[in-house]
């Protein structure tokens, strides 16, 4: 059985890094240089409260979970699916990235190998989605749209924490990507005659993501 939200709840206590940016107290000041990357004004301040810093740290790891599970589970069963969207999750890695350096945030993804982390929460759920993922190639399939399922939960809910217009924009360019990989991890589960229940999201909110064309573009 996939590892279900009242098995895992991310977030809910604070992590490592979520305790270093905390003990910081109050809104972290940082100045972010924009020059080069096709804004108006130079340099520019923004403001991360402590929710805002802790997402950014915690979203980095989890796109990490995604791109390292993908990897292994092409490993293991040669299925194109993993390895074209492991590389879409590196690209989400690098977007999250970018939030981490231009903040000057602790970077818990930075000497972690695959397959580790230092969220004590993502690192037990890596292991239970790849004990899974490694039974069959629908298994495998599986979990890669509970991955997806997750993401789209997370993100929605830190977009909503967040009045910073540049961690919104990446965090709904990545909400995209995520809603056009469950897309298409629901796709090849159902051509091989499995279900997928959500659950992370709605249902509703899944019948509306999975009835929907798949997105190009960026917000």
């Amino acid at each position: 059985m996939i590892p279900s939200i009242t098995d895992f709840e991310p977030m809910k206590t604070p992590t490592y890094f979520s305790k270093a940016i905390l003990a910081l107290g109050g809104a972290l000041m940082v100045t972010a240089a924009f020059a080069g990357n096709g804004r108006s004004g130079g340099d520019s301040t923004r403001t991360l409260d402590n929710t805002e810093a802790a997402s950014i740290v915690f979203m980095r790891e989890e796109e990490k979970l995604a791109r390292d599970v993908y990897q292994l589970l092409y490993t293991q069963w040669g299925w194109p699916i993993f390895n074209n969207i492991a590389a879409s999750e590196q690209q989400h890695m690098d977007a999250v990235g970018t939030l981490i350096t231009r903040y000057k945030l602790p970077d818990p993804a930075s000497h972690t190998g695959t397959g580790v982390f230092v969220d004590p929460e993502l690192q037990t759920l890596f292991n239970a989605l790849m004990s899974h993922g490694q039974t069959s190639l629908n298994a495998a399939l599986q979990v890669g749209a509970a991955i997806e399922d997750l993401d789209i939960k997370d993100l929605n809910e830190r977009i909503a924490q967040t009045d910073n217009p540049d961690v919104k924009l990446v965090y709904m360019n990545l909400l995209k990507g995520s809603r056009n990989h469950l897309r298409s991890f629901v796709s090849q589960l159902t051509a091989a005659g499995v279900s997928y229940t959500p659950q992370y999201i709605t249902q509703a909110e899944f019948d509306a993501i999975i009835n929907s064309p798949k997105e190009t573009g960026r917000v």
